[in-house]
């Protein structure tokens, strides 16, 4: 979807259509959620500090999130995209991988339904979606991009390698600034210059990480569209307008945090036996701590034991803007074993 959370706050109030718009907190310690298309010009975008965003753009306005309205619209795509394969792989509330390989609907290529889709997305919400059409999940990724906002690009197989070649550094899955900056001292500035190094150069220098990148310049990825795509972890995290300052006052807010966790928990059905504390210093500089258990938890006093001893590790001597929680090495009480999806023999793969 198209600058989604944005995008349903000008739909739902006409009067912010055609102006700069930030969902989020306004205030000294908000942080920008989404950005509408109008605020984007001026360089404001998700994740940035409130702060900054309003120095890039005087007249930004913000909106308060309503996730609840961003659900039910979600909720309205997921089901477009099920009338065209059971292979739906949601990646967040405005993004989804959908495999189509298989024809259900007797269109001539995948362009075509990538089109379809798009059109029906417009006719039933009134927001714009954008796609990309191509051989795997990294490629049809990075095709999604392109023509946005309310576009789609089709990186047919022939391409794929060309176009890889072309693709500077930065926008390789998993290539983030330090690793850009490391893989520029090399010389390394695009797919090209990359596919220049071999495995074992990109492993000892990457460690697992070279693998991917070995692979991935090469259009190689085999991971599978997977509709019950496993929950890795589960968390919650705070940002306090007054810096705490002693570890008295983090466990304070750490209790309220555990108390989230254990809801959430709950409503899943499923428990954690990795408890990883988050702390983010006023100097924005940030620590993780961790403690895996024999036995998973979903117990709110027992996960707050364990944030306690996370705490103890080590004095902490900075002022603390934001403190998080998370569970993760998660195990479901119900597992569902993915279905095996049969198609009839008549039903032919797609062109692109």
């Amino acid at each position: 979807m198209d600058a989604f959370y944005a995008s349903v706050e000008q739909l739902d109030n006409p009067d912010l259509k055609g102006k700069p718009i930030a969902v989020g907190g306004g205030g000294p310690r908000g942080v920008v959620s989404a950005a509408s298309y109008e605020a984007r010009k001026f360089g404001v975008r998700s994740a940035m500090a409130s702060a900054l965003a309003i120095r890039k753009c005087p007249d930004l306005i913000f909106v308060k999130p309503r996730f609840s309205r961003y659900k039910e619209i979600s909720l309205k795509i997921r089901s477009i995209f099920l009338e065209y394969t059971d292979l739906v792989e949601p990646l967040s509330l405005d993004e989804a991988f959908l495999d189509v390989s298989l024809n259900q609907h007797g269109h001539s290529s995948a362009t075509e339904i990538a089109q379809e889709i798009r059109d029906k997305i417009l006719q039933e919400t009134g927001l714009t979606a954008s796609a990309g059409i191509s051989i795997n999940k990294f490629m049809a990724k990075i095709a999604s991009d392109i023509n946005k906002p309310n576009g789609q690009k089709t990186i047919k197989p022939k391409e794929v390698i060309p176009f890889l070649e072309r693709l500077p550094i930065y926008k390789f899955f998993g290539v983030g600034k330090a690793t850009a900056k490391r893989m520029n001292s090399w010389g390394i500035y695009n797919g090209y210059q990359l596919k220049q190094h071999g495995l074992e150069f990109l492993i000892q220098n990457f460690g697992k990480s070279g693998t991917h990148f070995y692979n991935i310049v090469r259009g190689i990825q085999n991971s599978p569209v997977r509709p019950n795509r496993e929950r890795k972890s589960v968390g919650a995290e705070r940002t306090y307008p007054d810096n705490l300052k002693s570890d008295k006052e983090i466990l304070e807010k750490a209790r309220w945090i555990c108390e989230e966790i254990q809801k959430r928990l709950l409503s899943i059905g499923t428990k954690g036996r990795t408890i990883t504390l988050k702390i983010k210093f006023s100097d924005f500089q940030q620590q993780t701590r961790s403690k895996t258990l024999n036995e998973a938890i979903d117990d709110e006093d027992q996960i707050y034991e364990i944030v306690k001893e996370l705490v103890d590790q080590e004095e902490i001597k900075k002022s603390v803007r934001l403190v998080g929680v998370s569970l993760s090495n998660l195990e479901n009480e119900q597992r569902q074993e993915e279905e095996t999806i049969t198609k009839k023999d008549s039903q032919l793969k797609l062109e692109f």
